[in-house]
């Protein structure tokens, strides 16, 4: 048992000074033994939720390797990540099942550091016009059989499954998987503004790193964007890296959607957190140039983001408070990943991972459950 004292506790419901009590990997509301740490004015914030992420540190995400993904879960809380989503994408010629499994076998033995809460699948079920990165060998079409069998093999892990509505059979499978509890997100997809709007109401809550891989808003065609923006029950991912969306097409999605509604992600890869280098995104090359990370032929294949890094240009460069930033970065996150009622807040009953800043936003610790998992050389407890 621990308490935090003297501290700015902020979370998605505001600013707060009352000290913050720990026990059993859970926050409390009553201290229960006489162990104090001392903030001594530093910021704390709920743990980073990343919901779509394909790794970090030199570790990939989509690996046949359960040791790598719990290298990956080891490693993230050095950038304030203390809970993620496992981000799968396609095979040549049919499902990840490999990479399925491993994910699930590292969530079933988990090692300390930030918790695995399941997998993003992001396709295969996508547009063959707005694929990104993916090749097109990478491609299927929704099939029911099909879908009966990814539910098999990633239950009760998968939580997030990106794929392009327009696609024929898309309907049934967006029913069958909002059936299953899955949160079906509208992405890589060359919808129409008429055809994304038919097929939300049927349970679609959640759009992928919004702008990027899918038809343009225009003024005459609305695109999907148009149509999620419209949506009040959708959350909109957002790459804050300010290469993927401008900062002022951020800006404008921002006050359309507001803390509310949008969810901050890294799409990061394996070299997320590394200088520079060349690196392999599912067994394709690819390098770190200008801080952006490319294919061969140039194109943006995820970034070189991170959650730490998100923070602080929602902050300094699109001028949000904290309390939505953390919003952004925690709580909506959690709820996208289905943990909102346990993870994101610092409230009593939920999990104790939290994260300690300078006031310049630097992070200085992350606790995951309780457990320190990060400090820097200037933290001096633990």
């Amino acid at each position: 048992m621990v308490s935090f004292i003297n501290g700015r506790i902020i979370d998605c419901d505001g600013e707060r000074t009352a000290p913050l009590h720990v026990a059993g990997g859970r926050i409390v509301a009553e201290p229960l033994a006489a162990a104090t740490i001392d903030l001594a004015g530093a910021i704390m914030l709920p743990g980073f939720v990343e919901v779509h992420t394909h790794g970090g540190g030199g570790h990939s995400l989509h690996s046949s390797d359960p040791a790598e993904i719990r290298a990956y879960a080891a490693w993230a809380p050095n950038t304030g990540v203390t809970a993620f989503l496992a981000g799968v994408v396609g095979v040549p010629g049919g499902l990840p099942e490999a990479q399925i499994a491993a994910v699930v076998a590292a969530a079933q033995t988990p090692d300390p550091g930030a918790e695995i809460l399941g997998i993003h699948l992001e396709g295969p079920y996508i547009s063959p016009l707005r694929r990104g990165a993916h090749p097109l060998t990478w491609l299927r079409a929704p099939d029911a059989a099909e879908t009966m069998h990814l539910l098999e093999i990633a239950d009760p892990w998968l939580r997030i499954v990106t794929l392009a509505p327009e696609l024929p059979g898309a309907p049934e499978m967006i029913a069958r998987l909002v059936s299953a509890g899955i949160n079906v997100s509208i992405g890589h997809t060359d919808a129409t503004y008429e055809q994304a709007r038919a097929v939300i109401p049927l349970g679609i809550r959640h759009a992928t790193h919004c702008f990027n891989a899918m038809r343009p808003l225009l003024h005459r065609e609305p695109g999907p964007l148009g149509a999620i923006v419209e949506a009040e029950d959708v959350l909109g991912e957002l790459i804050a890296d300010g290469v993927h969306v401008h900062p002022a097409a951020l800006r404008i999605l921002l006050r359309a959607l507001g803390p509310a509604r949008t969810v901050i992600v890294t799409d990061a890869l394996a070299c997320a957190g590394l200088r520079a280098g060349t690196f392999s995104f599912a067994g394709q090359p690819a390098q770190v140039i200008d801080g952006a990370a490319r294919l061969a032929d140039g194109t943006l294949t995820g970034s070189v983001l991170t959650m730490d890094v998100a923070l602080r240009n929602l902050v300094e460069q699109l001028g949000q408070e904290l309390p939505a930033a953390s919003t952004m970065l925690s709580y909506n996150p959690a709820r996208a990943a289905g943990v909102g009622a346990r993870k994101g807040r610092l409230r009593p009953g939920y999990d104790a991972d939290l994260l300690i800043l300078d006031s310049d936003l630097q992070l200085q610790a992350t606790y995951c459950r309780g457990a320190l998992a990060y400090r820097s050389a200037a933290w001096r407890h633990g």
